[in-house]
């Protein structure tokens, strides 16, 4: 059995990330990877319920706090239930979002202090930290107008363009603190040219 991984796919709604997951688990198939793909918050059955509730946009008076929590609870289903187990069985899990979204929406975003943040999720991750994030890059005003051209809204979605600035703006500090982990790779061009930094990651990282 093969070693596994943990990479998890970062990025404002709209940077382009549900593309280039499908091109990376189909790349990875290409090279006999047994692939699971999931997402935050979800993945589970326990966690999507808690999805709808977080992205309703009725629940327009939910406080910062639940937000927070509700986050890290679906975060600990999702790493007890699908995550580690798929891993010790020599998989490569891809995870649209993780704990680094915590930090930009509700930390950044929301004003919630990172240590708290961090503390919260210490107990939601149990020691689980990605082999590689990818960070798709791309103006928010950019990216939220391609969203909101393809589908409409969630409740995230529908803050005001500054919260989606503090939250662009979060990443790219999270970038600097964590470059070991976190890769940039520049979102505004072609699916093409995106995924050919994406494949350079992949490369490295699994020895291809």
């Amino acid at each position: 059995m093969g070693r596994g991984y943990f990479i998890t796919v970062e990025g404002t709604d709209g940077s382009g990330k549900t593309t280039q997951i499908k091109l990376i688990e189909e790349y990875l198939k290409s090279k006999n990877k047994s692939v699971v793909l999931t997402r935050e918050p979800g993945g589970t059955q326990i966690s999507e319920k808690i999805r709808d509730i977080l992205l309703d946009s009725q629940n327009s008076e939910m406080g910062i706090t639940t937000e927070m929590l509700l986050y890290a609870s679906a975060r600990s289903q999702l790493v007890s239930e699908v995550i580690r187990p798929a891993i010790k069985e020599g998989k490569v899990v891809i995870c649209d979002r993780f704990v680094d979204s915590s930090y930009v929406y509700q930390g950044f975003g929301r004003g919630i202090d990172l240590k708290v943040i961090t503390d919260v999720n210490r107990i939601a991750l149990d020691g689980l930290v990605p082999d590689i994030t990818l960070f798709f890059d791309i103006d928010p005003v950019d990216a939220l107008r391609r969203r909101s051209n393809a589908t409409g809204l969630d409740r995230i979605e529908k803050e005001k363009m500054d919260f989606h600035k503090r939250v662009y703006n979060g990443y790219k500090k999270l970038a600097m603190l964590y470059s070991d982990r976190i890769t940039c790779i520049d979102s505004s061009r072609s699916i093409e040219e995106i995924f050919g930094d994406v494949k350079v990651c992949l490369n490295e990282l699994m020895d291809f």
